[in-house]
């Protein structure tokens, strides 16, 4: 297959399908996504005119190799956008096109042609309808417990007593306060998605974080000895965003606390030295509930995640390893050894933010 190796880069190991064809528009590369895609074998159309090769309609049945005239026409182009064109038997695809010229306005030396599925397409429009759902679910509930919380007490004020209306606005306000972690989730997912989460890195005292986490559910009613933790030093000095930190924590130990059972155990140690952080912190949150099944281990992670007691978003442990990422670190998730769920992160020890 004639430069089908760039830059140490074996064409068949690309996720996308690829097809170069020559100034004489002849194919010289086709690789196995290509071929997968188009259901065409390499040895059959290496050599072949690339028109004959891929015999792409767009959707209103025009043929897009008339309609682009890539080896003819402006010679300032370089390429086409991805579209949705049409494969014979009316298989879709998504097509780009990169037009490579010896000189800039020379005649055409190399076509790039990119081909997609559309299945992983549909796969984002189905989490994206899946998203717009399960916010309106969770929205839904306590919009009607403030919009009649608030219509009772405009209309009936003076009916009802100092307790009750405390009662009430009590409630608006935890409602009020669901409704605004739902914003904030949401706001994290798209940051996350775009590589927009941005990182305001400070020194963090990882132990003092826990801490603080930990008196805040014994104030909530929480026993004391539900709660363990460990500290394995001297740890090094970790400069990371506290905000995106104590959010972190925040939820796996909320998840180790509710949907757990006896004793929740957190560990933190200087990390491991591996190829993905050289230097760092573990924090391992553990408890002795049921565990998460073998199965969904490899699903914990995902958009729409809930464990065996329903409830939540299932949004939280998405956004939690997209924090972790973003400050460069690793988590996993296992099973402990006292049977239960074990969640483990490491955070590099990053730089200040004037550096990074």
């Amino acid at each position: 297959m004639p430069d089908a190796v760039w830059c140490g880069v074996d064409p068949d190991d690309l996720p996308d399908g690829l097809v170069v064809a020559d100034e004489h528009r002849r194919v010289i590369c086709f690789n196995r996504a290509a071929a997968r895609i188009t259901a065409r074998r390499p040895d059959e159309v290496l050599g072949d005119r690339v028109e004959r090769v891929l015999p792409l309609e767009d959707l209103d049945g025009r043929r897009w190799w008339q309609l682009t005239d890539p080896y003819g026409g402006l010679s300032v182009r370089r390429g086409q956008p991805e579209c949705n064109l049409l494969l014979p038997g009316g298989r879709e695809v998504l097509v780009s096109a990169r037009y490579v010229r010896a000189v800039p306005t020379g005649p055409l030396h190399r076509l790039i042609v990119s081909l997609r599925g559309t299945e992983a397409r549909r796969r984002t429009e189905r989490s994206h309808a899946e998203l717009i759902a399960t916010v309106a679910h969770e929205l839904r509930s306590p919009l009607t417990s403030v919009k009649g919380f608030t219509a009772t007490l405009l209309a009936k004020w003076e009916r009802f007593t100092e307790d009750q209306k405390r009662l009430m606005l009590e409630t608006v306000d935890a409602d009020a306060a669901r409704i605004s972690r739902l914003i904030a989730e949401l706001l994290d997912i798209s940051r996350i998605d775009s590589g927009r989460l941005e990182l305001r890195r400070q020194p963090v005292d990882l132990v003092a974080a826990v801490c603080r986490h930990v008196e805040g559910h014994l104030a909530a009613g929480e026993p004391r000895e539900r709660f363990r933790h460990d500290v394995t030093g001297p740890l090094p000095r970790l400069w990371a965003d506290p905000d995106k930190v104590d959010q972190v924590l925040s939820n796996l130990l909320e998840n180790a606390v509710r949907h757990g059972a006896g004793t929740v155990t957190i560990e933190i140690a200087p990390a491991q030295p591996c190829r993905a952080v050289r230097e760092g912190i573990t924090v391992t949150v553990s408890d002795e509930g049921p565990g998460i099944p073998e199965e969904s281990m490899s699903r914990v992670f995902t958009r729409f995640w809930r464990g065996s007691k329903r409830g939540g978003t299932g949004l939280g442990l998405y956004i939690v390893k997209g924090i972790v990422e973003a400050h460069g670190g690793t988590i996993t998730v296992g099973r402990s050894v006292a049977g239960g769920a074990e969640f483990r992160f490491t955070l590099p020890v990053g730089v200040p933010a004037v550096l990074a």
